[in-house]
């Protein structure tokens, strides 16, 4: 039976991984922003990318991941590793062969799709609605090499492991950069820049999945790329029928990101300072959501595989109080501290004083549906795991139909900021309708221990808030000016005061999370016995 300490130092070790990641991920857009900052040609690489990463999420990281990894599991404990290896090399065959066929229509109909997310690039800017088009054309092969590389995830992740694929994010963050600072060193213009950028981002997509043939190799896969277009084994089929309502789920999210992105640019760099916003967002997702989740899914397809629903449970109880510990001080911290922290990492080079406030704004609004975001992703594997999709699904898709009512009737009164904070709502809300279904249909959730654990986390958070604003006021009222150290001061002295003190509290509420990565820490300094 998984325990509490399990799935903690399980994805300890993930979030160690996906930290690595996440940091190297804010380098790189920290150098975009230094190259690009909010400008025209940073907004037409934003929107270029969006469409091959719309694919992505929708065909790849996110359907392909949750349908694949529970049909690998069970073909592993079926029949042995060896026909479980011919079922990945059946789903990359004929995932490739679709994803082929769909870049190959997205690449002559770009134009047409950059009109519909981005029409008024066309008045804004000269040449930025052809560049956009340019950039999209030259990213839209990123979406077979993340297709490939998230089988790839999901059979090492379905053998427990985790820490290739968590590093894998963290080696296209570094191909980035150093493609950006190639640019940075030439001196090039704006617009050769974007196009260079496009280049690495699609060499780190190419790295991001030949990192992981080394440890798939050592553990008995051998390539072989086959065609089952006509779903004739079982496996194939389910992985298929399980990806259709996820697709569809996560199609009704990519319509909100779309239609967020036509309101977006409307306004000038409102779709750079969204981004930059969204992006810092995923450092406390990246290390804390997605390291919980992805060791869920897989306890979630062991449990279910043995017809535990208790187990599952339990799983989703550990999972929800590793993320309140780790995501609702993140939270404070993100909403009180971020105008410091965004002056820090982007204010250099091209992205101006008026950027800082205007991502500020967005992050602040964004930093509101942390905690659901990041629970979504450890409740939503459970229905995957037994064949019932479609409560994601449709639960998605109420979300995403009151966020775009959100975003019509008040964008035109509040701007870009509406489109952060209806993310942020469509988010609890979905977390709050696969809650209550888990509840429903899997297993009865313990809401009390949940309940009590939150309040004593968010008891810690508000203490460590109010530690953390006084540490800032007191900053301020010094007045060190504008410069790099009063900058780094200003971020990087509260956040610390707020984490010494938020380790405190928990201590003090007997917070079981605390214990649990102190005794980690403590193992790793204990000198080998001997």
């Amino acid at each position: 039976m998984t325990t509490g300490r399990g799935l903690a130092r399980a994805a300890g070790m993930i979030s160690a991984a996906t930290m690595l990641s996440r940091v190297l991920g804010l380098a790189r857009e920290q150098l975009f922003a230094i190259l690009l900052g909010a400008t025209p040609f940073a907004d037409a690489f934003v929107v270029a990318f969006r469409i091959p990463n719309l694919l992505r999420d929708l065909f790849a990281e996110g359907a392909l991941s949750q349908a694949f990894v529970p049909t690998f599991k069970a073909s592993l404990k079926r029949s042995g590793i060896g026909p479980a290896y011919a079922l990945g090399n059946k789903v990359s065959g004929t995932m490739l062969a679709i994803i082929g066929i769909i870049t190959v229509l997205a690449w002559a109909g770009t134009p047409e799709i950059v009109e519909l997310m981005a029409g008024d690039f066309v008045a804004q800017f000269p040449g930025k609605f052809d560049l956009t088009v340019l950039l999209t054309r030259v990213m839209l092969p990123f979406l077979a090499l993340v297709s490939l590389a998230a089988v790839a995830m999901g059979m090492l992740n379905a053998q427990d492991r985790y820490g290739t694929p968590a590093l894998a994010p963290a080696l296209f963050n570094v191909v980035c950069i150093a493609g950006g600072v190639v640019l940075w060193a030439l001196g090039w213009d704006p617009e050769t820049v974007a196009i260079g950028w496009s280049v690495a981002t699609l060499a780190g997509g190419a790295a991001q999945l030949l990192i992981q043939v080394p440890p798939l190799w050592r553990q008995g896969w051998r390539p072989k790329l086959s065609l089952d277009l006509t779903l004739s084994d079982p496996d194939v089929r389910r992985v298929a029928l399980l990806m259709l309502p996820a697709v569809a789920g996560l199609a009704a999210v990519q319509v909100n990101v779309f239609v967020n992105t036509i309101f977006a640019t409307q306004e000038q760099g409102a779709a750079a300072w969204l981004n930059y916003a969204f992006r810092f967002l995923q450092l406390p997702i990246g290390v804390f959501g997605v390291a919980i989740a992805t060791v869920s899914t897989t306890r979630y397809a062991d449990a279910a595989a043995d017809g535990d629903r208790a187990r599952m449970a339990d799983q989703l109880r550990e999972g929800l109080q590793l993320v309140a510990f780790l995501t609702v001080p993140a939270t404070v911290g993100l909403v009180l501290l971020g105008e410091p922290i965004v002056a820090l990492i982007y204010q250099h080079g091209a992205f101006t004083a008026r950027d800082t406030d205007a991502t500020t704004a967005a992050l602040d609004l964004y930093s509101t549906g942390l905690v659901a975001y990041a629970a979504v992703k450890v409740v939503a594997p459970a229905f995957y795991a037994i064949n019932k999709s479609r409560v994601p699904m449709m639960s998605s898709i109420g979300a995403v139909a009151g966020n775009l009512a959100l975003n019509i009737v008040l964008h035109p009164i509040y701007g870009y900021r509406v489109l952060a904070l209806g993310t942020a709502l469509a988010a609890t809300l979905n977390f709050v309708t696969l809650y209550t279904s888990f509840h429903r249909h899997i297993a009865a959730i313990p809401h009390r221990q949940i309940l009590g654990h939150l309040a004593r986390v968010a008891l810690a958070s508000a203490v460590m808030g109010a530690a953390a604003w006084a540490a800032l006021a007191g900053l301020q009222a010094l007045d060190l000016g504008p410069g790099i150290t009063a900058r780094a001061l200003r971020a990087l002295v509260p956040t610390l005061i707020g984490i010494g003190v938020y380790a405190a509290g928990a201590y003090l509420l007997h917070i079981e999370e605390l214990a649990h990565y102190v005794n980690r820490l403590r193992r790793r300094r204990r000198p080998p016995a001997g």
